[in-house]
């Protein structure tokens, strides 16, 4: 099993889900660590940077929306939200904030371990002889991504910050410029799963992302629809810095 040297971060003020997700995770070859609050997880950053954390929305204090905020400003480090609630503004919420997936309780644990999986696979590095993916600022059309700070740069040199998942969509389609994508290849690639059948979120979510862009989805000169097949980036991206 090829798991991480780094531990997973499981934040939760509920001590038994702790022990328990702690345990599985254990049993599936990651070691794990605990923290009962927000306070407890930054102490423990201090000393030490996991590979994932596994983080609840509803804690007493600092919540999981300002704890994902938080370590948005700091770093990259992967994010999977827990909740008990099912409304899907939470959701949408989430991933705005930068969250890479959401999860309701309650779960199969076997769920949670693949989408922490799937997680891990997306941001594992890169091939070294990939040069454009090694770099931190991509240029492509009038735009430029830097992507430590996950920030858009215009040629004005206006900065506008991504959420977690409009990131993840766009650096998708930078990996594979001038390439066709389905719908379910940009669910697949993104999220780590099949699309659920009948489902148009990805229509939303590129919609967004042209918007982000400056763009409408009837003139779109960058992320452009194929009739029939999905959509591709019609433009060459080039590694900067």
């Amino acid at each position: 099993m090829n798991t991480p040297s780094a531990p997973i971060v499981v934040v939760d003020d509920d001590p038994e889900i702790c022990e328990l997700l702690a345990d599985y995770l254990g049993r599936h070859g990651y070691s794990a660590r605990i923290a009962e609050n927000a306070q407890a997880l930054y102490r423990l950053l201090e000393k030490e940077i996991p590979a994932l954390v596994i983080l609840d929305l509803m804690m007493p204090g600092e919540d999981g929306f300002a704890v994902c905020q938080h370590l948005r400003k700091q770093s990259d480090l992967p994010i999977i939200m827990l909740t008990a609630s099912d409304d899907q503004t939470d959701r949408i919420l989430g991933l705005e904030f930068g969250a890479d997936d959401y999860l309701c309780k309650p779960f199969d644990p076997r769920e949670l371990l693949a989408r922490v999986k799937a997680v891990l696979r997306r941001c594992q590095p890169r091939d070294a002889n990939l040069i454009p993916h090694k770099a931190r600022v991509l240029a492509f059309g009038d735009w430029r991504l830097d992507r430590v700070s996950r920030e858009l740069m215009g040629h004005d040199g206006e900065r506008l910050p991504l959420s977690g998942a409009d990131f993840q969509l766009l650096q998708v389609f930078l990996d594979r410029p001038e390439q066709v994508l389905s719908r379910e290849d940009l669910y697949q690639l993104t999220r780590g799963r099949p699309a659920p059948p009948l489902d148009r979120s990805m229509d939303v979510h590129v919609c967004r992302l042209r918007q982000r862009l400056g763009e409408d989805a009837q003139h779109s000169q960058l992320i452009r629809t194929v009739r029939g097949a999905g959509y591709v980036l019609a433009a060459q991206v080039e590694a900067l810095a």
